[in-house]
């Protein structure tokens, strides 16, 4: 399954009007982006499911479309495959389901996330039904889970990392598996309004240990961590400023090893859809 080089990650294609998602979807995919990725909000809005991706390939005909990414608590597997095989055959060949084991805080089930992930793969191997290991992503962040996608799924959707980890993820999944993050960007030049508007997005993942372990392994220290994340933190992990600017830093993580970057552009509100600064980077993005 081709993801082509740029795709975009949009809250708004999950929980958004659902007559705009229809309308931007088919923009999105006339603009050229290689695939639609409906995102979530941890710990408030349900995450993405097999019901919003019908919707938006339904009103696409080519783009691929991804889960970005189902909480294996809130997905059964045998759930998810009977979803899944509901599908026409045609959705099904450009649906790519990522799958993601959530953060402690956001769901009273979690518990030995590698072991959970490995048991949730193997009841859809044994099942024989729903998504296959190829139209399989994990939103991985941790070397192990990482490890795991590699020798199970297609590859890895990470979310909210710099290029020196993906230089470092695209090691662990050596040169076969997928490697697609996600880059928030913030359409502003203004320092100060473009990193407080980057803070908003950052703030519900600065006690996470996945992701602040992670940072930690970029280099980052736990002084960078505190008061919303100092503007080190910020600059690398979210691209703002002029397309030029954004351009440059998307395209960083395909150099650095990714196969494919998903835009995930900030908004005033997370459903909401911006159309205009999607068709703004389509022109700069190497989307295909």
């Amino acid at each position: 399954m081709l993801l082509g080089r740029i795709g975009v990650w949009s809250v708004g294609l999950t929980h958004g009007d659902r007559g705009e998602a229809r309308e931007a979807a088919a923009e999105l995919e006339a603009l050229g982006y290689g695939t639609l990725w409906l995102g979530g909000t941890p710990g408030h809005n349900p995450q993405p499911d097999l019901a919003a991706a019908a919707e938006v390939l339904a009103a696409t005909g080519r783009v691929v479309v991804g889960t970005a990414c189902l909480s294996i608590w809130a997905h059964p597997p045998d759930r998810l495959a009977a979803a899944y095989d509901a599908l026409p055959a045609a959705d099904r060949a450009r649906l790519v389901t990522g799958l993601a084991v959530s953060h402690a805080p956001f769901t009273a089930h979690y518990r030995q996330p590698l072991t959970a992930m490995r048991r949730y793969l193997d009841a859809l191997d044994a099942g024989g039904t729903g998504p296959p290991p190829s139209a399989r992503l994990i939103g991985a962040h941790r070397p192990r889970m990482t490890q795991l996608a590699a020798a199970r799924t297609a590859g890895t959707q990470p979310y909210l990392v710099d290029t020196s980890y993906t230089v470092r993820a695209r090691a662990l999944l050596g040169a076969g598996p997928l490697l697609a993050p996600v880059q928030t960007v913030v359409p502003l030049t203004d320092p100060v309004a473009a990193r407080a508007a980057a803070r908003t997005v950052l703030a519900p993942y600065l006690a996470l240990p996945n992701l602040t372990r992670t940072w930690l392994d970029s280099g980052f220290t736990e002084a960078d961590l505190q008061h919303g994340g100092r503007d080190r933190l910020v600059d690398r992990l979210v691209a703002w400023g002029d397309t030029e600017r954004i351009t440059a830093h998307v395209t960083s993580h395909l150099r650095a090893g990714a196969d494919h970057v998903a835009v995930h552009v900030v908004t005033e509100h997370p459903r909401a859809f911006p159309r205009a600064a999607w068709r703004d980077l389509a022109s700069f993005l190497p989307t295909t």
